[in-house]
C-alpha cells in the first residue's frame, strides 16, 4: 500500500474589491445572473460567469423547478450557454457567487461534483486550464484550475476501450 497526498494552492481576497480588470469584472456578471435565478423552492440562488478566450462573457443561473432538487445549476448554464452559443471559443475563466435571503453568502460556495465534472471536461477538451473564482462577501478564493478541485477526476480516457489493464 502507498499513501499519496494530494494538494493544491489558491489565492484568497478578503476584499473583493480588490479584484481588479477582467477578475472583478466577472465577478461582477456572476452576482447579477445570481439576481435572475429562479429559486422559489430553496431561495439559493446561484450566479456563473465564464469569459471566454475572445473576451466575451456568457452567464448562467440556477433554475428549480417542483421536481426539487430536479433543476440546473448556474455553472452547468454558464458553461452550456458558452458551448452552444459560442463554439470553439475556449473558457478561460468562470467565477460563481451565492445568494441566500440576506443577500451575497459571506462565505464562497463551491461547485457541485457535477458541475466540477463539466468544467473539468472543458479543461479536458482544450487541453488548457479553468481559472476559478469563487466569490463571498467576505472573501474571494482564486483556483488556477478546475482539476485542483476535482482531483483524480473522471475522464474521455476512462470510456478508451483500448486502456491498458
Amino acid at each position: 500500500m502507498k499513501i499519496r497526498t494530494i494538494s493544491f494552492d489558491y489565492s484568497e481576497y478578503d476584499d473583493a474589491t480588490s479584484l481588479r480588470g477582467e477578475d472583478g469584472r466577472l465577478v461582477a456578471e456572476a452576482r447579477d445572473a445570481a439576481l435572475r435565478a429562479y429559486a422559489p423552492y430553496s431561495s439559493f440562488r446561484v450566479g456563473a460567469a465564464v469569459r471566454l478566450e475572445s473576451g466575451t462573457i456568457v452567464t448562467g443561473s440556477n433554475v428549480e423547478n417542483a421536481a426539487f432538487p430536479s433543476g440546473s445549476c448556474a455553472e452547468s448554464s454558464a458553461i452550456s450557454n458558452a458551448v452552444s452559443n459560442h463554439p470553439g471559443d475556449r473558457p478561460v475563466a468562470i467565477a460563481i457567487a451565492a445568494m441566500n435571503s440576506r443577500g451575497i453568502t459571506p462565505q464562497p460556495v463551491t461547485p457541485c461534483g457535477r458541475c466540477r465534472q463539466v468544467i473539468s471536461e472543458e479543461e479536458s477538451r482544450y487541453g488548457k486550464p479553468v481559472r476559478i473564482i469563487l466569490h463571498g462577501e467576505s472573501k474571494t478564493l482564486i483556483l488556477e484550475k478546475c482539476s485542483d478541485l476535482l482531483p483524480l477526476q473522471f475522464s474521455k480516457d476512462d470510456l478508451r476501450n483500448d486502456r491498458q489493464k
